[in-house]
Parts: C-alpha cells; sequence; structure tokens
C-alpha cells in the first residue's frame, strides 16, 4: 500500500480524523505511506485486507482494545538515557539545588516526565536527583511519568534494557544505577535500574489531551520530542497547560525542535536552550499531608 486509491483515501482520512481526535495526532495524507507500514503489520495480524475493513472496525462500539492499539501503531517512541544532555546539566546545576533544600525542609518536590515513552527521560531523571539528593528516597521527592501508551509504560516499568541503549550511560558516574543480567529469551545482557531509581519514579497512563487528574503543582516538567506531532492550537493548549501545571518559577524543558511563542503563550521566560522558566516568585513549598 504505497499510495491512496480514491476509496482508501476517504477512509485513510476517517482513521486519521479519530488520530487527531483521540490522541491530537497529525496524519496528513503525506504521512500516508508511514502510517500505512505500520498499520499493515496491525491489519496482517488481524487477518484484515484493506483500510475500510479496518476503519469498521475500530468504529464498533466494543473496539475499545484495538482503538487504543492504533495509537500505539502510530505513536513514536524514540528516546535514549541522557537525551538532549544539557537538559540534564542544567537540572543538576540549576534546578535542584534550591530543590533539595525544599525538600530536606520538609517540602513537597514534584517533577513530571510528560511523553515518558519506554522511561529512559524518567529514569535519567530520578538518577540526576540521586546524583545530586543522595537521600532523595527518604524526602518526599518523587517523579512522574506518562504516556498515552499502555504497551509502553509496560516496558518502562520493567525498567530493563539492552547494553546497546544504555550507550550514554557507560563510563558515567551513572553507569552505577544499573545491574546487569541475562535476558530470559536472549543470551544477550540486560541492564535492570537498580531500586533505589525505581522507587523515585511512578508510571501512569495519560492522555495529554484528556483531564489531568494529578493534584498540586510541579515543580518542573519534561515534555520534549511530543509537540512536533501536534498543530498549533493543540500545542497552545497544552503549553498553557504545563504553564498552569508548573509553580511560580517552575521548570519546563521541550525537545531540540520545539519553541514556545512566547508572544502567545504568557509567563514563560526562556532561561537556557529549549528550557523555559514559569516567571514570578516561587511559591512556598507544600507541606507533607
Amino acid at each position: 500500500m504505497a499510495s491512496l486509491s480514491r476509496s482508501e483515501a476517504s477512509h485513510f482520512d476517517a482513521i486519521a480524523e479519530f488520530a487527531y481526535q483521540r490522541a491530537g495526532l497529525l496524519l496528513p495524507r503525506d504521512k500516508a505511506p508511514m502510517v500505512l507500514a505500520r498499520l499493515g503489520k496491525r491489519m496482517r495480524h488481524l487477518g484484515l485486507d484493506s483500510l475500510e475493513s479496518y476503519r469498521r472496525l475500530i468504529e464498533k462500539q466494543d473496539a475499545e482494545d484495538e482503538r487504543r492499539e492504533l495509537i500505539s501503531s502510530l505513536t513514536t517512541n524514540v528516546t535514549s538515557f541522557m537525551r538532549e544532555e544539557h537538559h540534564f546539566r542544567t537540572l543538576k546545576e540549576d534546578v535542584l539545588p534550591a530543590l533539595a533544600e525544599t525538600a530536606r525542609a520538609g517540602g513537597r518536590v514534584r517533577l513530571w516526565s510528560a511523553g515518558c515513552s519506554s522511561g529512559q527521560e524518567p529514569y535519567s531523571i530520578a538518577m540526576t536527583i540521586l546524583d545530586c539528593i543522595p537521600d532523595a528516597p527518604s524526602l518526599d521527592v518523587r517523579v512522574l511519568a506518562t504516556d498515552i501508551d499502555a504497551k509502553i509504560l509496560s516496558r518502562a516499568r520493567e525498567g530493563e534494557y539492552p547494553e546497546s541503549e544504555c550507550e550514554n550511560l557507560h563510563d558515567t558516574s551513572f553507569s552505577r544505577f544499573l545491574s546487569s543480567q541475562k535476558s530470559k529469551q536472549q543470551s544477550t545482557n540486560l541492564l535492570s535500574v537498580k531500586d533505589e531509581v525505581r522507587s523515585l519514579v511512578a508510571f501512569k497512563e495519560l492522555n495529554l489531551l484528556e483531564n489531568w487528574p494529578m493534584r498540586g503543582r510541579f515543580d518542573v516538567i519534561f515534555c520534549r520530542n511530543v509537540m512536533i506531532y501536534f498543530d498549533r492550537k493543540t500545542q497552545e493548549r497544552l503549553w498553557e497547560g504545563f504553564r498552569d501545571a508548573l509553580r511560580d518559577g517552575g521548570y519546563l524543558f521541550v525537545g531540540h525542535s520545539e519553541r514556545l511563542d512566547l508572544s502567545r503563550v504568557s509567563d514563560f521566560s526562556l532561561c537556557g536552550t529549549t528550557t523555559y522558566r514559569r516567571t514570578g516568585p516561587r511559591a512556598q513549598p507544600e507541606k507533607r499531608t
């Protein structure tokens, strides 16, 4: 299915509209080869031979599981440990020292990895926290990691990665947070995230386009290489949501190709490479309840 026939185009458009309404994904027709390649695998698994049959399937009232599979198939999960290393340097040097004081004074410290994929980002955040605040597990410091894809979250919770996916941690102080073990299915080595890192991270399924159930504001939000899949209207809505979810003085880290339009999204200032800070005095630390 390299190109769309006239009849396929209408079914493609219907599937694309569902993906937009459900997950904010923009799938114009020029992305049809990529979409069809991904859906082709799913359709072969289901024994379906046309876009029309797949469209009819996902439109069935009892096909919620397949609708989730569709979004999972279309979601790009590209990540790595310490990706865009300058963000983690900023986190360690400019952000965490003040948050350490807050936590040790009995305050609540929260960081959010939005669109966490297979877990390398939130685990990298947790490792950076432990490097700067070794006693973090005994303090009220936690990382929330969310993603729309339940399947990728399952892998994230396992916290096990082939050595080839941990290259950014080799020969660094962060390698101490991983332990080596044999894969159950293969003879290759896996590196497993240690419990002290896992203890700081909670994984939750969350569609960013739906209501956010979290209580309390965040000190830091990472949302990197997620907005590039949304249109401007959706981007601005989410930027505003992140602004409202941050404490005054909180930090927002975005992807290398993403920018906030500060003329349209208020209360942010650029404070580093693709790093923004919510302007205004920092709110008083939240006490434990």
